[in-house]
C-alpha cells in the first residue's frame, strides 16, 4: 500500500510570497535586495540555511547575536501572515485529491521544513486530515536531506520506496528522490525537471494515475 506525503509551502498553500515579503524585508536591513529569482532557492531550505544564503548574496557578514535576531524578526514577520490565513489560501484541486486518498482509507503525512507547519494547517482547516506531521520541529536536517519525508514514511509505517512525495521546489525534489520515493513536482518543469513526474496543479491529478505508479527499484 502506498503512502503519501505532502510538502506545505506551495504544495497546500501558498506561503512562498509570505516568506518572500519577510526575507526581502530582512535583505533591506543588509543593503541589499532580494530577487524573486533568488528567493526560489530558498523554497524548502530552513530558515538557518536561508539567511546564510542570504547574507553570502549580500557579502555581508554579522554577529551571532544579530543572525539570531534576524531569524526571529523573519519568524515574527512571516507569523503575522499566517495568521491572517482562512481555508481560501488552499491551492486549486489538493484538498479534493487529499479527501479522495483519505475515502480510500490511504494513509497521509506532512513533511515540511517549516515549523509553523501545524498552525498552518489549523488555520485552513486541514488539520485533521494528516496521519502524521514530519516537520522544522521533529527533525534537524534540511532538505535535500531526505530526513524530514523518512520520518514521514516511518511516522505512516509505510516503506520509502512506497510513498509519493509531492514537492513544489528543488531541495525537496531532490531530497525525496534522496529518500528513494516518487517524487511528484507540482510548478513548472523548467524548476522541476528532477522529479519523476510534474503537474501545474492538483486539478491536472487523478488518484488513479498516483495510485498506479510504480515503485522505483
Amino acid at each position: 500500500m502506498k503512502g503519501f506525503i505532502f510538502d506545505l509551502d506551495g504544495v497546500i498553500v501558498d506561503t512562498a510570497r509570505y516568506h518572500y515579503l519577510a526575507w526581502k524585508k530582512t535583505g533591506e536591513e543588509l543593503g541589499f535586495e532580494l530577487s524573486i529569482e533568488q528567493n526560489e532557492k530558498l523554497k524548502g531550505v530552513s530558515r538557518v540555511d536561508s539567511l546564510n544564503k542570504i547574507l553570502g548574496w549580500a557579502g555581508v557578514e554579522i554577529s551571532e547575536e544579530k543572525f539570531n535576531r534576524l531569524m526571529d524578526e523573519k519568524n515574527e514577520d512571516y507569523l503575522n501572515y499566517v495568521e491572517q490565513m482562512t481555508p481560501a489560501d488552499i491551492l486549486p484541486g489538493v484538498k479534493d485529491f487529499i479527501l479522495e486518498l483519505k475515502a480510500k482509507g490511504l494513509p497521509i503525512a506532512l513533511g515540511s521544513a517549516s515549523k509553523n507547519a501545524p498552525r498552518i494547517l489549523e488555520k485552513i482547516g486541514m488539520l485533521e486530515y494528516f496521519d502524521a506531521i514530519a516537520d522544522g520541529n521533529s527533525v534537524k536536517k534540511a532538505k535535500p536531506d531526505p530526513e524530514v519525508f523518512l520520518v514521514a514514511a516511518k511516522s505512516i509505517v509505510t516503506a520509502p520506496e512506497a510513498c509519493v512525495v509531492f514537492e513544489d521546489a528543488e531541495a525537496g525534489v531532490e531530497a525525496a528522490n534522496n529518500a528513494g520515493m516518487i517524487s511528484i513536482g507540482i510548478g513548472s518543469p523548467d524548476n522541476l525537471s528532477h522529479a519523476d513526474h510534474v503537474f501545474s496543479d492538483f486539478t491536472l491529478i487523478t488518484t488513479d494515475f498516483i495510485l498506479n505508479l510504480q515503485p522505483k527499484h
